[in-house]
């Protein structure tokens, strides 16, 4: 049984529009321990139960982008050293690119199946090439992915049109959508959320509520279906400050479970 270890990366100095996602990590986590629910996913098994899990807390961040990405990575190789899992709460999406590149360099390039409204693939946005819109081009140009499949995809313009061209994703449209759409991708995988791929009736906690997203269902289907490896996986961009009633938070929660039993469920991860 391989663990899976959670941990926070309290960070939002790369968010473009509307700080706040820093505090994503400790909403989602009094969430998931609240006795207001269970510790039980959909699959069947319980974390902390049937599912080898320990919660680690945030890492100790220091909003210096350079920095925190080595601090990042340095914790996940070490979990990967020990044959552990690790699943990641944001934060803003920009802390996907040293989550992947981490991956990236014990595996080799990585599947990554990125559920998202935007397709994050900015040369850089605002003149800041770390942006939380760009980790997906950082990604790919450094090679970390072996093939890149986003969902939830709504806001998608020229410029990142090209860009997806350019490094050869593949986007599967909301427009017709339905799960079948999305392919059953081989591994090792990275899965990497941002909650407002989610629609925002039913995740309005984040700063860029876009509408027209997936269903809750929908995304649970899109999960569910997978049955690759998974090596790593992260759930970004929570603003608790534009949460209502704290239901993201717990949507976030719940998508932990999900993916914890989803990790466990698919098997051993390969070695370095």
């Amino acid at each position: 049984m391989r663990a899976i270890r959670l941990f926070g990366l309290p960070t939002d100095i790369n968010s473009s529009f509307e700080r706040g996602a820093a505090a994503g990590p400790a909403a989602i986590r009094a969430a998931l321990w609240s006795e207001r629910g269970n510790r039980a996913s959909e699959l069947g098994p319980e974390i902390g139960t049937d599912i080898a899990f320990a919660d680690d807390g945030d890492l100790a961040l220091t909003e210096r982008t350079e920095q925190d990405d080595a601090a990042i990575r340095r914790h996940v190789v070490m979990l990967y050293e020990d044959g552990e899992v690790p699943l990641a709460l944001g934060g803003d999406h920009a802390v996907s690119f040293p989550l992947v590149e981490a991956a990236a360099t014990c595996f080799g390039p990585v599947t990554i199946l990125h559920i998202d409204a935007h397709p994050d693939l900015y040369d850089d946005f605002d003149g800041n090439p770390r942006s939380h819109a760009s980790p997906f081009a950082r990604i790919c140009e450094a090679g970390h992915a072996a093939r890149l499949v986003q969902v939830g995809i709504r806001t998608l313009n020229r410029h990142c049109r090209e860009q997806a061209a350019r490094f050869g994703v593949e986007i599967v449209p909301m427009a017709g959508f339905t799960p079948g759409r999305v392919p059953v991708l081989d591994g090792p995988l990275y899965i990497s959320i941002d909650l407002d791929g989610i629609d925002p009736s039913a995740a309005p906690g984040v700063a860029h509520p876009e509408p027209g997203g997936l269903t809750v269902r929908e995304l649970l289907a899109v999960l569910h279906k997978q049955t690759a490896p998974i090596v790593g996986a992260d759930i970004v961009e929570l603003h608790p400050g534009r949460d209502v009633g704290g239901v993201t938070a717990i949507l976030a929660a719940k998508l932990v479970r999900e993916l914890a039993a989803l990790i466990d469920r698919n098997g051993n991860q390969p070695t370095i």
